[in-house]
């Protein structure tokens, strides 16, 4: 009880100190990931309201950059891959806080068995958002499992639609290339898990807020008050799940407590420390993490 009352005034400390008027308007983009769940905490909680952050809430990781490139984003959550291709021509970008890395949040799921994908000499359809990690986890799936030879006719659907698929319809064999929490929903729809991130794909995927250079100076106050909010819902999430999942339930699909839970397990916070080794990883990967609020 004692924490919570401190975090609770933490809170109200951090909102009160300052108002909407004291700050510029600034506009993040967001996707249905649980590792995002703790943005829509805060959200719903009208913790954003002081520091005069509207939170966008989209349904793909491409949205989320189309949105940022048109100038109606100022940042964007989002992984290594979607920052790797905005930063070509925009290489002033950069990542402000970490999130989580994904430990089996990113999926590949399929209506047949990895053994009769591996035999088929049918084309093989490949259901995914074509430009975000989605891609790189489909390119790392088929090279770890000797199916790069094979005939794939790929389809780019966002996640909403393609969680609408049913495993019985699909006439040839598929891939479904999501994340959580859509693998839930697919799952109930005849799709079976075949791999993801922690099981047979070492494929590094870490989640991060990426704003511009000028962004992250002109709103640094509300970055990083923005920092600190994430902290305390992330602590929440931990100490009390269920008042946690009550709260982002909406943005959370057709999931249920219990699979709420299950999903914490598909990822890593990496919010407020991060590993040595996971260091090394990014710094290999060319993911800039010096700046890091």
């Amino acid at each position: 009880m004692l924490k919570k009352l401190a975090l609770f005034l933490s809170a109200l400390l951090l909102l009160s100190a300052c108002s909407q008027g004291d700050y510029a308007k600034l506009k993040i983009s967001a996707t249905t990931w649980v590792g995002y769940s703790p943005l829509f905490y805060a959200k719903e909680k009208g913790w954003l309201d002081g520091l005069n952050i509207k939170l966008l809430h989209v349904v793909s990781l491409s949205e989320n950059m189309y949105l940022f490139q048109a100038g109606n984003a100022d940042a964007y959550v989002g992984t290594q891959y979607e920052y790797s291709l905005l930063s070509e021509t925009d290489p002033t970008l950069m990542p402000v806080m970490m999130f989580d890395r994904s430990y089996g949040g990113d999926i590949i799921m399929s209506n047949v068995s990895l053994e009769e994908l591996r035999f088929t000499t049918e084309p093989i359809d490949a259901y995914l958002e074509m430009d975000s990690i989605n891609s790189t986890l489909l390119a790392d799936f088929l090279s770890h499992y000797g199916l790069q030879d094979k005939k794939l006719n790929y389809i780019n659907q966002d996640q909403a639609n393609l969680s609408g698929l049913q495993a019985k319809a699909l006439s040839r064999p598929s891939l479904l290339i999501t994340y959580t929490p859509y693998n839930i929903q697919l799952a109930k729809q005849g799709f079976k898990e075949i791999a993801s991130t922690k099981d047979g794909l070492g494929l590094l995927v870490v989640d991060a807020l990426f704003t511009r250079e000028a962004t992250l100076h002109q709103h640094r106050q509300q970055f990083e008050g923005l920092k600190q909010l994430v902290d305390d819902a992330t602590e929440v999430l931990q100490r009390d799940p269920h008042e946690f999942y009550a709260t982002v339930k909406p943005y959370m699909l057709e999931v249920s407590y219990e699979e709420f839970l299950r999903s914490l397990d598909d990822i890593i916070w990496i919010n407020k420390q991060i590993s040595t080794d996971l260091r090394i990883r990014m710094q290999q990967a060319d993911f800039p993490i010096r700046g890091l609020i």
